[in-house]
């Protein structure tokens, strides 16, 4: 399973990813400032799930549906940085068969995920 996590996503999360063997990219390393839409282009090119903290993502999955592969949107406001990069990872141990093709929301209290996006 790839990845292809937004700008807005905390290092400490894709370093714990890829620790734990996840191949994942990284907008910051790659081309910060880039659109949402090219965000997308290089997500589906890659055949990669987006990991992301921005909710217009929602807006381009749902109403334009520009994404192929699926996302998860991270709504984990107040939370230390490596205790999210814990929930993302015990997130994808739980639900990883589930979130290809998926809208997937962690947030504090529960996860969310609509399937078949496209």
């Amino acid at each position: 399973m790839n990845f292809l996590a937004d700008e807005n996503i905390e290092t400490e999360i894709v370093d714990l990813l890829r620790s734990n063997g996840y191949e994942v990219d990284y907008v910051l390393e790659m081309m910060p400032g880039i659109s949402d839409n090219d965000i997308i282009l290089q997500a589906n090119k890659n055949k990669s799930l987006l990991i992301t903290s921005d909710k217009d993502f929602g807006e381009l999955v749902f109403r334009q549906h520009l994404v192929r592969n699926g996302v998860i949107l991270i709504r984990l406001h107040g939370i230390l940085p490596r205790k999210k990069a814990e929930l993302v990872i015990n997130f994808l141990k739980n639900y990883g068969e589930k979130i290809t093709n998926s809208f997937s929301v962690i947030t504090k209290s529960n996860v969310r995920i609509r399937s078949k996006i496209n």
